[in-house]
């Protein structure tokens, strides 16, 4: 329980950190200095009805070439399930960190280790436990660039490591943002 709350303010630091990293000045140049090198964004999901997610995903990285990035994610979901028969909800968070290379001005290879900390039902208790779940995504994505320093991306990625506890399908989709991208 104290883990938990401690990861939530860790992860609530981590969120207005990035935020405020939208205030630094901005150039025009990419190649200038260290801040004009950092990118920013994310994705925000949000599913109602039967099956609730609400997904807050920000990451930050650094553009080590023109063409190849590395970076940090952090990721919060609040799951709910709730039928006739079911009323389920729970926590879902961990961290990232991904590379990715510009094949054109457009198109991305993207790849990611991600671990999330979540609720499995462990079939020897009959009961559900907090444990760790590792993700591998690769595949790649489109970059629609919106001005000079801000993009949407949508990404179609697969879980190298898929287990039956994952909270994932494959092939998973996500589109998001990037600022100073």
């Amino acid at each position: 329980m104290l883990a938990n709350i401690h990861l939530k303010k860790i992860l609530l630091i981590f969120i207005f950190s990035i935020l405020s990293l939208n205030a630094l000045p901005q150039t025009e140049s990419p190649s200038g200095g260290f801040r004009n090198r950092i990118f920013t964004g994310g994705n925000i999901g949000l599913q109602f009805g039967n099956q609730t997610i609400i997904e807050v995903a920000p990451i930050v990285g650094y553009r080590i070439t023109e063409k190849l990035s590395a970076g940090l994610g952090a990721k919060y979901l609040y799951y709910r399930y709730k039928d006739a028969f079911i009323n389920y909800s729970t926590d879902i968070y961990g961290g990232s960190v991904f590379t990715r290379y510009l094949i054109t001005e457009n198109l991305f290879a993207h790849l990611e280790y991600e671990i999330l900390n979540l609720e499995i039902y462990d079939d020897l208790l009959r009961t559900f436990r907090r444990d760790n779940i590792t993700s591998v995504f690769a595949g790649g994505g489109y970059r629609q660039m919106l001005g000079t320093r801000s993009s949407i991306n949508i990404m179609l990625l697969y879980n190298l490591n898929e287990s039956r506890h994952s909270p994932y399908q494959n092939p998973i989709i996500r589109i998001g943002f990037g600022i100073g991208f």
